[in-house]
């Protein structure tokens, strides 16, 4: 984040992948609300965008037309402009965006804000990571594939908006390291521990089936491994549940922290306008031995 004047912020960010799925619309479209992502976390609102594409010359353009135009509606569907990019040769297909946002300089929602005594939502359900793995095997069914994709294509503008007329205390995305590895460092920046129910974690359908029968992503192992000394589990934890715990996402939700009076607001302006489950999944509590626990 940059300010520019008492009034006004830039907010940067970039990124930019492989393809998580086979259809490069529908890739295309992920990528974008991906990289759109960080600017919706920290309260911003998107203006400009940069394409960042790496294509093989082994590969039809037609294929590279159909990327550029998911991910450029989406750009419009956040209501910002698309302003360019650039494109080199590589051996495998990337894409993603640069992204500028604007906002206040001192209305920035961040991950170092959660307060004891705050309640935790989560606007979109896991297992993107577990069910991709499960597409790429050819097991899952068309259903579980179009949930999947309509889960990573949704932007957290909706959220976004709720959180901004409500107010939170610290806000954070879920990506790559997986709900707790992001969980976790929003407790290490905010100086507290995260208290987790697992039995009201939202769940993408089938998702569990997969789990149960061990389709599990690499980068869940990994997620894992780098978490195993912050992360406590009280109690008997499904095992299904708890790699889905793990398990890395791609475009997935905002993880909001809020004062508990403004618990049920929240959720009813998500329930007017987010299209994804959402729930409340725990709480903040004061800095124990450990950043995350788990029951």
């Amino acid at each position: 984040m940059y300010k520019i004047n008492n009034e006004q912020a830039v907010i940067l960010t970039l990124d930019f992948f492989t393809p998580v799925v086979d259809d490069p619309y529908t890739f295309g479209q992920i990528a974008a609300a991906n990289s759109l992502s960080d600017i919706y976390a920290m309260g911003g609102r998107p203006v400009a965008a940069l394409n960042i594409t790496c294509f093989p010359s082994c590969l039809p353009l037609e294929i590279l037309g159909e990327i550029l135009k998911g991910g450029a509606e989406k750009v419009k569907e956040a209501s910002a402009l698309l302003v360019g990019g650039h494109t080199i040769e590589d051996n495998e297909p990337k894409y993603g965006l640069s992204v500028m946002g604007l906002i206040h300089p001192e209305k920035v929602v961040s991950n170092a804000g959660a307060r004891v005594g705050d309640v935790l939502i989560l606007t979109k359900p896991l297992g993107i990571g577990i069910l991709n793995t499960a597409i790429k095997g050819g097991l899952a069914s068309p259903e579980a594939y179009q949930k999947n994709v309509d889960v990573m294509s949704y932007l957290n503008k909706d959220a976004c908006q709720a959180m901004l007329k409500v107010g939170v205390s610290g806000c954070t995305d879920i990506t790559g390291f997986g709900f707790l590895g992001h969980a976790a460092e929003m407790a290490k920046a905010s100086g507290v521990t995260l208290e987790i129910y697992s039995e009201t974690i939202p769940i993408i359908e089938e998702c569990m089936e997969y789990a149960m029968m061990g389709i599990i992503p690499g980068g869940a192992y990994r997620n894992r491994d780098y978490l195993k000394d912050n992360i406590i589990i009280k109690g008997r934890l499904n095992q299904g549940i708890e790699d889905i715990l793990y398990d890395p996402q791609t475009s997935g939700g905002l993880l909001m922290s809020l004062p508990e009076a403004d618990a049920g607001t929240i959720m009813e302006e998500l329930s007017k306008v987010n299209r994804t489950p959402y729930a409340i999944i725990g709480k903040v509590k004061e800095r124990t031995n450990h950043l995350i626990e788990v029951k």
